[in-house]
């Protein structure tokens, strides 16, 4: 993997669009969390990052003279996306927009399994995220950068949202090249993630802007891989239940996951049960008691 970077950088990546690089490099963020600029003159800023000022303070550096921010968007409300909009609102003004707080638009049964608390979870969500306005599927926010649509993606969390603009689709940490999306119960949802990748596939952008690394430069291609790769990773699970018989989502992480750092593992348990409660979703597989981290599920 290419060394992370820790410097603050800004580049113009086509016409009217730049990208600032928040210094949060890490193994879930690679580089670090790209906040985007759009427009000229009136612009909107696409996740703000996490609560650093010297990022807030890269942001505005990266406005021409006269510049000013009219609208703030969020992908998701998680800690590496969200936390700066608040600041930045309050800097320049300009109002936050979103699908809803961390825990909106859950699915019944993700709503259920939180409330019953055995999955855990929870892992770097801004807990106290709340935008001014909600905006959802179909919505376009509209100012100097001309028209933003919004598309409605949940799966890496229930209120994630993907941005249209100019043919390019901003796909927060739906869509990237140089990982694959963690996905984790009950703030993620494998039976969601799976239906927005159908939607993306549906599209046709000529390029996708994601939340870390670089540019997707040929997003069917890359969703489909997204696609063949975690139907692959169910075949992988349902493979290791038959010959365990039972197994829980750890058991099952370190029998498929054989080439990941130990560090990553806690990562890779909770994908595993993000399959595993979509088998049980779909009635594929089932388990004795409620679902937890511990517990044993089986096929039926």
């Amino acid at each position: 993997m290419e060394r992370a970077q820790t410097s603050q950088t800004m580049a113009e990546l086509e016409p009217g669009l730049r990208r600032v690089l928040a210094p949060n490099p890490s193994p879930m963020t690679w580089r670090g969390t790209n906040t985007y600029i759009l427009g000229a003159g009136e612009v909107a800023v696409i996740d703000p990052g996490p609560a650093l000022g010297a990022h807030r303070d890269a942001i505005l550096a990266a406005l021409a003279p006269g510049e000013r921010i009219g609208a703030i968007l969020v992908t998701h409300s998680h800690l590496d996306h969200a936390p700066l909009a608040a600041a930045l609102a309050e800097t320049s003004g300009a109002p936050v927009l979103a699908a809803g707080p961390s825990d909106w638009g859950r699915s019944e049964t993700m709503a259920a399994l939180a409330r019953d608390g055995g999955l855990g979870g929870g892992e770097g969500v801004d807990a106290g995220f709340a935008p001014d306005h909600r905006i959802t599927e179909g919505d376009t926010v509209a100012g100097g950068w001309g028209e933003i649509g919004v598309i409605a993606t949940p799966g890496h969390m229930a209120n994630h949202l993907s941005f249209a603009w100019r043919g390019a689709l901003f796909s927060g940490d739906m869509v990237m090249g140089w990982s694959t999306s963690l996905v984790s119960p009950p703030d993620g949802d494998m039976t969601a993630f799976m239906a927005s990748l159908d939607k993306l596939a549906g599209r046709e952008d000529r390029v996708h802007y994601p939340g870390h690394g670089d540019p997707v430069t040929d997003p069917r291609a890359r969703v489909a891989e997204l696609t063949t790769h975690r139907r692959g990773r169910e075949a992988q699970i349902r493979a290791a239940i038959e010959r365990m018989g039972t197994a829980t989502a750890e058991e099952l992480a370190r029998a498929i996951y054989t080439d990941v750092a130990p560090a990553l593992l806690p990562a890779a348990t909770r994908n595993v049960l993000a399959h595993l409660i979509d088998l049980w979703t779909r009635n594929e597989a089932t388990c004795a008691g409620r679902v937890s981290m511990d517990t044993r599920f089986h096929l039926r």
